[in-house]
């Protein structure tokens, strides 16, 4: 945000229609250079998980882990290491690419190399049809991978025990509407209140900081140690043999 040099001053010089055209599919098959300065800001791979995502990996090594569903395009699921099989991307991720225009796949890292090279201004060239190719975010326009509807059917006819959500508005459909789809008790970890979340007598509200709130429900269930094991192990500097996936 620094006067002149910040993210928000180098997209103002396209001349974007509305902030969210950046992430546009049309938008960008017409015009690919501000995502292409976006996506070196914000590329994925600086981070290191936090006691949430470690959680979550926790969940699946107590063989307690259905699914996980976010909305997150950051992959530090991947990071912790979770299985893939139990994460679902509901609105993609950088790892992959292809093209906008026949789904063609292509290549994460050329993708990634390219777009993060400075010196292009144009993405990748898909060579099964000439169409621009992207990451596997989803843009606006674009559906949810396939995928997300698979793994939820199979899901809810699993019936779940118990559903946790974690540090979410619940705006964005469809996946605000998971919590509605479930027949189990459900638990809120948010700093604000949803409202209509609540509306069953088994649901629980824990409000304050979501890092804060697993730590307490890991001690409750005497994982805390074992969930301190994962965080250590988790830094970027401990895992580099999962960076390199971003």
């Amino acid at each position: 945000r620094s006067p002149g040099t910040g993210l928000y001053d180098n997209l103002k010089k396209y001349n974007l229609p509305h902030p969210e055209a950046v992430f546009d599919v049309d938008f960008y098959r017409q015009n690919p250079e501000p995502f292409m300065l976006l996506a070196r800001e914000i590329w994925p791979g600086e981070h290191s998980p936090t006691l949430t995502h470690c959680f979550i990996r926790l969940l699946e090594e107590k063989n307690s882990l259905l699914r996980c569903y976010t909305q997150n395009i950051d992959g530090l699921e991947a990071i912790v290491g979770v299985s893939p099989d139990k994460v679902m991307e509901c609105h993609g991720n950088y790892r992959t690419a292809s093209c906008i225009e026949c789904d063609t796949a292509y290549d994460g890292n050329l993708c990634k190399n390219h777009i993060l090279d400075g010196k292009n201004t144009k993405p990748p060239i898909c060579r099964m049809c000439g169409g621009y190719v992207k990451p596997d975010i989803v843009f606006f326009g674009e559906g949810l991978p396939g995928r997300f509807g698979q793994v939820l059917r199979s899901d809810l006819r699993i019936e779940p025990d118990l559903l946790i959500v974690i540090g979410t508005s619940l705006m964005v459909t469809p996946v605000s509407n998971i919590p509605n789809y479930v027949d189990c008790p459900r638990v809120l970890l948010n700093r604000e209140f949803v409202d209509g979340f609540t509306n069953k007598f088994t649901d629980v509200f824990e409000p304050g900081d979501c890092d804060e709130s697993i730590r307490k429900l890991s001690r409750l269930a005497g994982w805390e140690q074992d969930l301190d094991k994962i965080f250590a192990s988790s830094r970027l500097d401990k895992c580099t043999d999962h960076v390199h996936l971003f």
